[in-house]
């Protein structure tokens, strides 16, 4: 029996590790939590969804919809970027993807859907040992921006030495630095170092930076210069990198600790950076609940490759799925669910939350008496991981709505 004396003893260490759990003798961990494992409170004063105000701003650049398209072969192409601006969101073309490797990518695109399950990595794996050609970069650019769209361009840090002045002089509009981990401290002993910094400053044009999940690579990118983060590491519905590292933290409280970061600096520098949650974002319950958590926007993969104008073909893989040596993520399918109008802005033709994201978006903050994206973060969050299950048996052994 502990006494009061004793309690009082001990309260530096119970101090010290509030909020953690312990896992073993002297080793003290934190719980974390997933978007599902959350739920969001109904405020006392509720806001009819019309009035809400669903826009965003990445630098001067401000968006009607807090929807982001993954860059992602299965997701993106010139066509639907320009389809998605015209809708009011974003789409982020992979400026190392086969758009850029091959003039015509139609025949690598269905040689992918049409690969055995067993097969379909040693196809990426050869497809994707084709150069990637600078005028396919500079021709793909122009084409996203051939109706007034904006271009949005990905690339890996080790391939921005190349591709971010191609990018820039062929007009694209921003620039996304992505990896699985981003951060402005990496370290290699061969010199292999690439600096956000160095990269912000020499740059004309806005550069993004992703992914990370925790407050002080967070921080580093946003005093590096980034004007946009990305937060999720392994969430993605076609990601294996959690268990293939054993690497990532559950989307909520990865988007809190970011957040946490980007107001932190916000009153040091007096710079607001949005925040972008990547991955595991797929129906109405989740976006509310991302933004909720902090972020400014969703970046969709899955929930936009089912889209009848999505490059995938009815499948979906990820951007480290080809790896030549260490493949992290896989080829799902998806099917095809409606246009991509559908799933962003509705009629919904389905009944599990998977259409109409903006609507179920504007009406979760509706609902949490909140006008603008802003004003969401401030929602009240409960933990509730028994949240969608709750009285919904019938749902679950028919297979329908939430228990598809």
């Amino acid at each position: 029996m502990v006494t009061r004396t004793e309690t009082r003893d001990l309260e530096p260490v119970l101090a010290a590790t509030r909020g953690t759990e312990l896992l073993g003798r002297g080793r003290w961990i934190r719980r974390t939590y997933s978007l599902d494992d959350i739920a969001l409170v109904p405020a006392a004063s509720t806001l009819d969804p019309e009035d809400v105000e669903t826009s965003w701003q990445i630098g001067p650049y401000t968006f009607a919809l807090p929807f982001v398209a993954s860059a992602m072969d299965s997701v993106v192409d010139a066509r639907m970027a320009r389809l998605l601006w015209s809708l009011g969101g974003l789409a982020v073309m992979n400026l190392e993807g086969l758009n850029t490797r091959y003039a015509d990518p139609a025949d690598p695109l269905a040689e992918i859907a049409a690969a055995p399950a067993d097969q379909v990595v040693a196809v990426m794996q050869r497809l994707y040992r084709a150069p990637v050609d600078a005028a396919l970069v500079a021709e793909r650019i122009r084409e996203v921006k051939r109706d007034g769209a904006m271009c949005a361009v990905s690339m890996t840090p080790a391939a921005t030495e190349r591709l971010a002045s191609l990018a820039e002089e062929a007009g694209a509009d921003l620039i996304l630095v992505q990896s699985t981990v981003m951060n402005e401290g990496h370290r290699s002993a061969r010199g292999r170092t690439v600096s956000l910094r160095s990269l912000t400053s020499r740059l004309r044009i806005p550069v993004m930076a992703g992914n990370c999940v925790g407050y002080e690579a967070a921080t580093g990118l946003l005093e590096a210069g980034a004007v946009a983060i990305f937060v999720g590491v392994g969430p993605g519905a076609a990601c294996t990198s959690r268990r293939v590292l054993g690497i990532g933290v559950p989307q909520a409280t990865a988007i809190c600790d970011v957040a946490a970061a980007r107001d932190d600096y916000q009153r040091r520098a007096g710079r607001y950076v949005p925040i972008v949650a990547d991955g595991g974002i797929a129906v109405g319950g989740d976006v509310a609940r991302a933004i909720a958590c902090g972020a400014d926007a969703v970046m969709l993969g899955s929930a936009l490759a089912r889209a009848e104008e999505a490059p995938g073909r009815g499948f979906h893989w990820g951007m480290a799925t080809p790896h030549s040596a260490l493949p992290r993520g896989t080829r799902i399918r998806v099917g095809t669910s409606g246009t991509l109008r559908q799933i962003l802005l509705g009629p919904a033709a389905v009944d599990d939350g998977s259409h109409n994201l903006a609507e179920a978006l504007r009406t979760a903050m509706g609902m949490c008496g909140a006008s603008t994206i802003r004003d969401m973060h401030a929602a009240e969050l409960v933990i509730a991981p028994q949240l969608g299950i709750e009285g919904k048996a019938a749902q679950l052994s028919q297979k329908v709505g939430q228990g598809r």
